[in-house]
């Protein structure tokens, strides 16, 4: 079954992410840089003097195995920098044209 990964960081991991997504998948991704967003743990980010910070966001279309295994990967770097700056989401793909 075909899933997507949403994994969605602050733009300060950027190269952390890119090296661990590198080693987790040879599938392509779409990255989008500059995404405003609040977190519940990392609080608002709307990239200005008042709430500082930018996320960004990558989608990676795979098969559930593949899923598996960058929700593997993001949940090991989230123990290396802590739980504040990354997650991921997995979401079900029904239709691709």
């Amino acid at each position: 079954m075909l899933k997507m990964v949403m994994v969605v960081y602050n733009e300060a991991l950027d190269m952390e992410v890119m090296e661990v997504l590198e080693d987790c998948t040879s599938d392509g991704y779409t990255k989008v840089m500059g995404v405003f967003g609040k977190g519940q743990a990392s609080g608002v980010h709307l990239g200005n003097d008042i709430w500082p910070g930018r996320n960004n966001i990558l989608y990676v279309s795979c098969q559930d195995a593949q899923a598996k295994r960058i929700l593997s990967c993001v949940g090991e770097l989230r123990k290396k920098l802590g739980r504040e700056g990354i997650k991921a989401f997995v979401l079900p793909v029904e239709e691709v044209t």
